[in-house]
């Protein structure tokens, strides 16, 4: 788990809490006007009943961010603790909600640096096609003395199969090995790894397997993607790691 983002989490959180803090009357007096809707009514005017319902609305949203953020941080935890909010989080929280919940945590993107003496083997496949790849031996252009040119022989010519063996294929890059993921915009390490990690395992994965495969990933191929697991580049080849 990143210690900056849950900070700055914790943080956006307490202010959304001041900020509603300052704009809503106190739970008490909302949950009494409501309750009690007809004296409220004829006494402050409906307006009072619609800010009363808005505000309840306002903080019943922000507990539930707040008990999800809670569950999300605690299923990074190992052991018995950790399955449980796993599966109290996946209650709690829709898919989509659990993801935007761990990437708000930094949870399985920088939980450890790649390990000290551990040798990555990965390979960038467009720089490396960029180096081996040749480039297309075209017929070139030879300086003419006059002659007319030698276009082609016809049918039964014995330099038209020799004009033909000539014009070699192009050796293009060979496709990326299988399993190899190759990044294209708009791609997240948490979505590669939950996808290859569901995949693997016949069923979705939970976020807490998710956050663990995220890590590995990360550290598997933390010569192509950088410090920063966030920022992917189209065109990257990630390499998965070993089961």
């Amino acid at each position: 788990m990143s210690l900056r983002r849950l900070l700055s989490t914790t943080a956006a959180m307490a202010a959304v809490a001041w900020v509603l803090a300052v704009l809503t009357p106190p739970l008490a007096d909302m949950a009494g006007d409501l309750l009690d809707a007809q004296r409220t009514a004829d006494s402050a005017g409906p307006e009072a009943l619609v800010l009363a319902g808005a505000g309840l609305a306002a903080w019943g949203v922000w507990a539930w961010g707040a008990v999800g953020l809670l569950l999300t941080a605690a299923s990074a935890l190992p052991g018995m603790a950790g399955q449980a909010a796993d599966v109290l989080t996946g209650v709690v929280l829709p898919r989509a909600a659990r993801r935007s919940a761990a990437l708000a945590l930094g949870i399985g993107l920088g939980v450890t640096a790649p390990i000290a003496g551990t040798t990555l083997v990965v390979v960038t496949a467009p720089a490396a096609a960029a180096e081996t790849a040749p480039v297309p031996d075209w017929p070139g252009a030879h300086p003419t003395t006059g002659a007319l040119p030698d276009w082609p022989g016809a049918a039964g010519d014995p330099t038209a199969p020799a004009a033909s063996a000539a014009s070699a294929v192009p050796d293009w890059p060979a496709p990326p090995a299988t399993g190899d993921h190759v990044v294209v915009r708009g791609d997240c390490l948490w979505d590669i790894a939950a996808a290859h990690l569901s995949g693997r395992l016949g069923r979705t994965a939970t976020a807490a397997e998710t956050a663990r495969a995220t890590s590995a990933w990360w550290t598997a191929n933390a010569a192509v993607i950088g410090p920063d697991p966030d920022v992917l580049l189209p065109g990257q080849v990630l390499r998965p790691p070993p089961a």
